[in-house]
């Protein structure tokens, strides 16, 4: 039973959604965006409510009614409030600059490490001194933000010894004892 998916959604004010076919497209002040839904399920538009439903009971139905009302929430989410992730380099002389869209990391390497973003991400670098770089991203597509900023993340991931690398703001690196001596 998809606790998930029987839950309608509320359509904003500034939202406009519309089914054609099996093809649905969500436009909003952040953008626009669309998926193509499965024929195991339905989409329907009742008074500003969108609702998800299955065709059927068979378990390729049940498993996907959840993942496209999901889906569809984050687009409409995304196209009316847009999504951020934050990156934090810990790691001494660890840099990160800006440039339109391309981002320019220093991490330890002996070349620095020069991203290149797709054009519906913004990106921010910030440098505040005593605190380590701060990488901004933002977008109105969920699916792209978190696979950017998990790209980002996989040129230096952090080691559990120091802690240096990249990893997002907020995530707890667990960490390890170095090596004791000999007695």
């Amino acid at each position: 039973m998809s606790r998930i998916g029987k839950a309608p959604i509320t359509i904003p004010e500034s939202a406009t959604v519309t089914i054609e076919g099996n093809v649905v497209n969500v436009k909003g002040p952040k953008g626009e965006l669309s998926e193509t839904i499965s024929d195991h399920v339905s989409v329907s538009i009742e008074d500003n409510v969108l609702i998800v439903s299955r065709k059927d009971e068979s378990k390729d139905s049940r498993s996907r009614h959840g993942l496209y009302r999901s889906l569809i929430n984050n687009m409409i989410v995304g196209v009316t409030e847009g999504y951020k992730k934050e990156l934090e380099l810990n790691g001494v002389g660890y840099r990160a600059v800006a440039r339109g869209q391309e981002l320019e990391l220093t991490i330890g390497y002996s070349h620095n490490v020069v991203f290149h973003l797709p054009p519906e991400i913004k990106v921010q670098a910030e440098t505040e001194r005593g605190k380590p770089p701060l990488v901004h991203l933002q977008s109105h597509d969920k699916q792209l933000v978190g696979m950017v900023a998990a790209k980002i993340r996989s040129f230096r991931p952090p080691e559990p010894y120091k802690g240096k690398g990249i990893k997002y703001a907020g995530e707890y690196i667990r960490r390890k004892a170095g090596k004791s001596a000999a007695k």
